[in-house]
């Protein structure tokens, strides 16, 4: 199925970006839970799927709402307020969602074959099951996202601001119709080819809210519940180097210049592409574009274990950074553990 998305002059005004938690869970969820061999997140799945299953999220609320493939319940992915909407905002709103909404969804879920015998708690009362729904949420979230959400946050918001800086320079019929391979803006109107939901303007409000994603790899996920704007999920540039692993040696020039551990401290700002550029920075490269290719054969290290998420506002990137960036002389980020022990 294609599908095509008309705008007009005050849709392209309200064309905006936005990082969702909740896209994450749901995006990331699909995979751990239905397809964990899904390269390149397979290293993350085959570690958090066994967590998943021990708390019992494989047979819960979520593996009913976010089937294996196809539709997934609206109400999951509220229209976000601002740019960096935190997961605390997003639970509140799906808190806050009607009882008509979210039995529309589940009408939908039911067509796709969603067993209906499951689905009758939350259908008879949603003001009251909706609350343990969230629940899950946030125990999934601690479980699978927390550990890894500093390096996930880092390139969800680094294509926020390129692509913002691309529409700046470039116009925004460009930075859509590069979004992914499905997606391409023709004559007034953004066309998606091989749909498993249609899009259309009179299913959904004005404008069009952008989200990039890391787990939403190989495809454009899409969300249209008039009078909310509609919601295109698409895969994030870079969203291959999260599970990179981090150079743990220095070049001796660098080294030499700065110390050491100083030099390390700004190889771990190397990836993804800074949000901002100046005089002494422009010459950067860009960051690679996104794999495809399973890191499977690569060396494993623990996992961040802070749950709290960095602040929005990425770090300017420094001119040794870009030095360093240029040489091609480190990566940043940590790869997930060769032996879990929460496993």
């Amino acid at each position: 199925m294609d599908a095509g998305l008309s705008f007009s002059a005050a849709d392209l005004a309200q064309t905006r970006f936005a990082v969702s938690p909740m896209w994450e869970v749901v995006t990331s969820y699909r995979i751990a839970a239905h397809l964990p061999d899904s390269a390149p997140h397979g290293r993350w799945a085959a570690q958090v799927r066994p967590r998943l299953v021990r708390a019992g999220l494989d047979r819960g609320w979520l593996s009913l709402l976010v089937p294996g493939l196809g539709y997934l319940a609206d109400f999951l992915n509220p229209t976000p307020a601002g740019p960096f909407p935190t997961l605390a905002a997003e639970l509140d709103a799906i808190r806050r969602a009607s009882p008509e909404d979210v039995r529309d969804d589940l009408d939908t879920l039911e067509g796709k074959g969603v067993d209906a015998a499951r689905l009758r708690a939350l259908r008879e009362d949603p003001v009251e099951v909706l609350p343990k729904v969230v629940d899950e949420i946030e125990t999934y979230w601690e479980l699978a996202l927390a550990p890894y959400w500093a390096r996930i946050q880092k390139v969800l918001e680094a294509d926020v601001f390129h692509r913002a800086r691309q529409v700046a320079e470039h116009g925004s019929a460009r930075v859509l119709s590069e979004l992914h391979e499905t997606v391409r803006w023709d004559d007034g109107t953004l066309r998606l080819v091989r749909r498993h939901c249609a899009l259309t303007r009179d299913q959904a409000g004005s404008g069009l809210l952008l989200v990039p994603s890391v787990f939403a790899w190989p495809r454009v996920l899409t969300r249209s519940v008039h009078p909310d704007p509609p919601q295109l999920a698409y895969p994030a540039r870079g969203f291959g180097s999260v599970w990179e692993p981090r150079t743990t040696v220095a070049t001796d020039a660098v080294a030499a210049v700065l110390g050491r551990s100083r030099t390390l401290l700004l190889t771990e700002l190397d990836t993804p592409p800074p949000p901002r550029s100046s005089p002494r920075t422009a010459a950067c490269p860009p960051q690679a574009s996104p794999s495809t290719s399973s890191p499977s054969g690569t060396p494993v290290s623990s996992p961040p274990t802070a749950a709290a998420a960095p602040s929005s506002t990425p770090v300017p990137p420094s001119p040794i950074n870009c030095c360093i960036r240029e040489g091609g002389w480190a990566r940043g980020f940590y790869l997930l553990d060769r032996a879990d022990p929460r496993t």
